[in-house]
């Protein structure tokens, strides 16, 4: 099925769940248990991340076919133009395919690790916009990009981002999801932009709750979210403990969603970080969980 079908036939929010492949030192079974919990969530798609620096990316293969011919859930996986030429590209595309994936969220991706700067691969991208173009023209998937409410960690300047954004969209891209942000302003000031320059395309707000203080730092000096006022003063106040922490971040996440509830939106997506127990704690809490 491809998802896009579900935002245009929706009766309420689409709800989606992310998860990313275990290390490669770790068995990848690992991740199964948690995708034995998140199927109880009843979620409309779950998505499985492509590895830093283009890593993992058997796995994803992997886990993806997993998803969809195992757990029957819609699956989403993702693609990045980081260290792939335009052949292996089809190739991946190919095998994807023959795993009935019908779902990919197209990515420039980011520089490997101990790099700063992201290198065009030799015959390969240098944007999304070009690899969700590549993807298109394959014609057998429906085709998600990202949204940088915030401004992409590379350019600041707003007005760029909205006309790249439009750019992904003509290129292709069915539906948006979102980077993770913490500021709901930031969010909706982005959506208006987005509307006065007719980018029409269904868009998936990007949720990542708080669970570990130094974890979150590093996520966001690695895509650039800002954090908040609000938000660091919980930071400052439990980072040393551990179950305080965990249940501040999911009152934060709880109350974050309900502000944006107040609004029209299409879809949340959750970044999970693989856990179960505090995903179902946030959709429950926001009358978000599927019952049915």
């Amino acid at each position: 099925m491809y998802i896009r079908e579900l935002f245009y036939q929706r009766r309420k929010p689409v709800v989606s769940l992310e998860i990313f492949p275990p290390k490669p030192t770790l068995p990848i079974e690992s991740v199964y248990a948690t995708l034995e919990g998140l199927k109880e969530l009843r979620p409309s798609f779950i998505s499985v991340t492509y590895g830093a620096g283009g890593s993992n990316s058997a796995r994803t293969i992997e886990i993806a076919d997993k998803v969809k011919n195992h757990y029957g859930i819609e699956v989403l996986a993702h693609l990045t133009c980081v260290g792939l030429t335009r052949e292996q590209i089809t190739a991946t595309l190919d095998q994807l395919a023959a795993c009935q994936v019908d779902n990919i969220l197209a990515l420039r991706g980011d520089p490997p690790q101990g790099e700063t700067v992201f290198v065009q691969p030799e015959n390969g991208y240098r944007y999304a916009a070009q690899l969700v173009k590549h993807i298109k023209e394959n014609g057998r998937f429906c085709l998600a990009a990202a949204a940088y409410p915030e401004g992409h960690i590379e350019c600041r300047d707003m007005a760029r981002n909205i006309e790249y954004l439009k750019y992904k969209v003509d290129q292709g891209a069915d539906f948006l999801i979102s980077q993770l942000f913490f500021d709901n302003d930031s969010y909706y000031s982005f959506r208006e932009q987005m509307e006065r320059a007719g980018v029409q395309c269904p868009l998936s707000i990007g949720i990542m709750p708080v669970l570990n203080a130094a974890q979150i730092e590093r996520i966001t000096a690695l895509c650039g979210a800002k954090i908040p006022a609000a938000l660091q003063k919980l930071l400052d106040r439990y980072r040393d403990s551990a179950e305080d922490m965990e249940k501040a971040g999911i009152e934060y996440a709880c109350e974050q969603i309900a502000d944006l509830q107040k609004t029209r939106f299409e879809g949340i997506h959750i970044y999970t970080m693989n856990k179960v127990a505090q995903v179902q704690s946030i959709l429950q809490n926001t009358g978000l969980l599927n019952e049915s």
